[in-house]
């Protein structure tokens, strides 16, 4: 099989990473369940079946007390853990084996590792792109004629400097108009202390990371600034299991009888940082409150910051500061325009600030570019309400009183709803193709009521695919997966000295899980992975979006003919040997040169 996977490498410029993990778990867990079904057959420990392996695993047949031979499925490939040169049975080892169970596993241990090191050369050469266009639904960019873009962290990419603008604006609002302690303003932006798609117990105060089941991830649970121990959470909630009731709605809101809400969008990370420290004065100076009374209280006082005016203000002032990346995006403008393409803008900021911002990034002809601007348009009621009608705004920004009979371009349009834009458009199904950073409020009603196709922009993919090229993480996550498989297969061993190498084994195995997980952040890990299970936000990612990237700038690294294709993961039942995987990949674009310019 290996064998196998280099020539590919040499066929293909990258063989995928997760490939190779799928290969060295499936093998190393393989034989486990011939083993068991074996045992239970016979019922006599001395007979279960044994692995023949003379010289390598692919070419020998496993060896079973009925004397049936089974050929392996393999076929190619070089020794690997599993059988290791063994013939041991699966059972446990009696004095006449001449060997004793702890050196035999151990035996099998510093195989296994020996062959999961042997591939790091080959996992090392298959680096992701950052810059690549990931797909969820298979989507070819020749059926689009019409593209759609929210404005915030969409069209317009803001600094972290935003972030701290924001927090230190709700922390003074909180201090000196909810009466909040003057202590509080001692407290600065933590960075990166939080990432999205946490969940927060309104009740308990809590800040976690559920992933897509719904099972708390143990170690990332956070009262204030500090964490919670893995036994507290387990006894407040019964568990680590949270019911859907208690789960928000479907926009990530909490609402009557839902105790989690789910912070999505980017400008949320004030948000759970100011929550966080407000939690951890009050704990520090052991000052009773009220947790629901907080929460609604940092809530407002982050919505006052917009509401009023406060973050558009300071962002116009001094829009170099916190607005970049505008050429790229001037850049995928253009390119769309110059291949006819129709372009239209939803969003809920305000023309003055989309229109600052839209100068400094495209130019001040930047409206001849959409054939459509919607300014105010309070996603993701938009999407929903049939109300609210359209109204003109004029260039002085004051809002006329005239019936919309038609959306024109160069005009600006505040709040309406999709019904009636589709109407006046004519702008419908799969020709239409929209992107937004906010899983819930961009994306979750044009694909599912409207068949809208989707992208979801997703600035932090960048950085943890950075994070995933490093050898550190390469080398971790591979034999993490190789030492995986032979926990999978070793289990049946129940004799005490086994035990004992399986405990060591477990306890190596949550070490390089959890450096797994603070490489990519100390106190929550990846936004897409709870250890081995996908994310509350990476199912909806997953749901809503039909691709997903970094920034709309990943746009110049294709034309406009491309297709997109999802990988075929395989099912669990499946083996990982699909033809697709092992060729395609995410790997370098052909079509990249055209950023250098940029870049």
């Amino acid at each position: 099989m290996w064998q196998s996977l280099r020539e590919e490498g040499t066929r293909h410029e990258a063989v995928p990473f997760a490939v190779i993990l799928n290969h060295v778990f499936t093998f190393c867990s393989f034989f486990a369940p011939m083993a068991t079904k074996e045992r239970r057959i016979t019922g006599v420990a001395e007979r279960t079946s044994a692995l023949s392996c003379q010289r390598c695993p692919f070419e020998t047949t496993f060896r079973v007390s009925w004397s049936k031979n089974l050929l392996c499925p393999w076929g190619v490939g070089n020794r690997v853990a599993g059988c290791a040169g063994n013939t041991a049975p699966l059972s446990t080892v009696t004095s006449d084996s001449g060997r004793d169970m702890t050196s035999w596993l151990w035996g099998l241990y510093k195989d296994t590792k020996k062959q999961t090191e042997d591939l790091i050369p080959l996992v090392a050469c298959n680096l992701l792109d950052p810059d690549a266009i990931f797909a969820n639904n298979e989507m070819s960019l020749e059926d689009i004629e019409i593209y759609g873009f929210d404005y915030d962290y969409t069209l317009a990419f803001y600094s972290k400097d935003l972030h701290t603008l924001i927090f230190n604006i709700a922390r003074d609002i909180l201090v000196g108009e909810h009466r909040y302690p003057e202590g509080l303003r001692a407290y600065d932006y933590i960075p990166d202390f939080v990432i999205r798609g946490l969940h927060y117990d309104v009740q308990k105060a809590l800040l976690m990371k559920i992933d897509a089941f719904h099972y708390i991830q143990l170690g990332t649970v956070y009262r204030g600034l500090h964490p919670v121990s893995d036994k507290e959470v387990v006894a407040m909630y019964e568990g680590s299991h949270v019911p859907l009731e208690q789960m928000s709605d479907f926009y990530g809101k909490s609402s009557h009888g839902h105790t989690m809400k789910q912070f999505m969008d980017i400008f949320s990370l004030p948000e759970m940082t100011l929550l966080s420290c407000v939690n951890d004065y009050f704990m520090r100076h052991n000052i009773d409150y009220e947790p629901v009374h907080l929460y609604k209280d940092v809530k407002e006082s982050i919505g006052d910051v917009h509401v009023k005016g406060i973050l558009y203000r300071s962002v116009e002032a001094d829009i170099e500061k916190y607005v970049c990346y505008g050429e790229q995006t001037q850049a995928v403008l253009r390119k769309l325009a110059d291949h006819g393409k129709k372009m239209f803008l939803i969003t809920n900021s305000p023309f003055d600030f989309v229109n600052r911002g839209m100068n400094y990034i495209a130019g001040k002809d930047w409206r001849d570019l959409f054939d459509v601007v919607i300014v105010q348009a309070d996603k993701p009621d938009f999407f929903n309400d049939r109300r609210k009608p359209f109204r003109k705004v004029n260039n002085k920004g004051v809002l006329l009183w005239d019936r919309i009979h038609e959306l024109e371009k160069g005009q600006i349009y505040k709040q309406g709803n999709l019904y009636e834009f589709l109407r006046l458009t004519g702008w419908r199904g799969s020709k239409v193709l929209y992107f937004g950073d906010h899983i819930y409020s961009d994306l979750a009603d044009l694909t599912l009521k409207h068949g809208w196709r989707t992208g979801a922009i997703i600035p932090e993919l960048r950085s943890e695919i950075k994070i995933m090229n490093t050898k550190e993480f390469v080398d971790t996550m591979t034999w993490l997966q190789g030492l995986t498989g032979l926990l999978e297969r070793m289990q049946v061993y129940r004799d005490a000295e086994s035990q004992m190498v399986l405990r060591e084994w477990i306890k190596e195995r949550e070490g390089m899980r959890s450096k797994t997980k603070n490489i990519f952040n100390p106190q929550f890990g990846s936004l897409f992975r709870t250890y081995h299970n996908p994310t509350y936000f990476s199912r909806r990612l997953s749901r809503f979006a039909d691709i997903y990237m970094a920034s709309l700038s990943c746009l110049l690294n294709y034309d406009l003919h491309h297709t997109f294709f999802p990988r075929r993961n395989p099912l669990q039942h499946e083996a990982p040997v699909w033809t697709d995987q092992i060729c395609a990949g995410t790997l370098k674009n052909p079509f990249q040169a055209k950023m250098a310019h940029i870049e």
